[in-house]
């Protein structure tokens, strides 16, 4: 611990953290906005909890992960669907408060789904600069996400007093499944030599339907929240 190398790594992966956690504050923040008040940190503490500790575990496998085909795509997919469905949900519900066991377990589960779909490019990052260390990872993520909850908490606060950023929220999500989409290892390279342009298209077609399907969703479908997993209606 006390050699340079060790603290250089150390600060790699807590960039890495932040730097990528930015998007997951987002899901966080969309998903607990529907909560009571004083359910909300208990979500978001919960939430990224559960996902630091899917993330150390599938760190062991990072190097494997990518290499599976239409993983991405099934990953871009459920992303998709979770954008669709927090917006849907915050659309709906206006910020009224909801039935506070249900939706702090929901919201919980939302976060850690989210997390580690959209964490595989954090995945690798953070494994590479650990160079197989583990109490490296461990450190370098329990720095982080102290700063990742506070960055949730902002967001939260911005939505509240501006929730036509939800939508927003919502096309950011989409964006990110749009891209992971055509990044999977069997389209990757087919759509660099021959369709280039699908690289910037379809985070874009996503973004849009991610917003479009979410207020379908909402005037379709009225709910109190709406979450990937479970999908009860209150």
């Amino acid at each position: 611990m006390n050699e340079p190398a060790f603290w250089i790594s150390l600060l790699q992966i807590v960039s890495i953290d932040i730097l990528l956690g930015g998007d997951n504050a987002v899901v966080i923040a969309l998903a607990c906005r529907g909560l009571p008040e004083q359910e909300r940190k208990k979500a978001m503490v919960w939430g990224v909890a559960g996902a630091v500790g899917i993330r150390v575990a599938l760190i062991f496998f990072a190097l494997m992960l990518l290499e599976i085909p239409y993983l991405r795509i099934a990953a871009s997919l459920m992303l998709f669907w979770i954008g669709v469905n927090l917006i849907g949900g915050q659309e709906e519900s206006h910020g009224k408060g909801i039935d506070a066991q249900t939706g702090l377990f929901a919201a919980v589960r939302t976060i850690i789904i989210a997390d580690a779909v959209m964490s595989l490019d954090n995945i690798i990052g953070v494994a590479g600069a650990a160079k197989d260390s583990m109490l490296l990872i461990v450190l370098g993520i329990s720095v982080s996400v102290p700063v990742i909850l506070w960055g949730s908490s902002l967001v939260l606060k911005v939505l509240d007093r501006f929730p036509v950023m939800i939508l927003l929220g919502g096309a950011l999500i989409g964006w990110i499944a749009g891209g992971m989409l055509v990044e999977d290892v069997s389209i990757s390279s087919r759509v660099k030599e021959e369709a280039s342009w699908l690289e910037w298209a379809s985070p874009a077609v996503f973004a849009i339907l991610s917003v479009v399907v979410g207020k379908w969703r909402a005037r379709k479908q009225p709910r109190a929240l709406v979450d990937l997993v479970g999908g009860e209606e209150r």
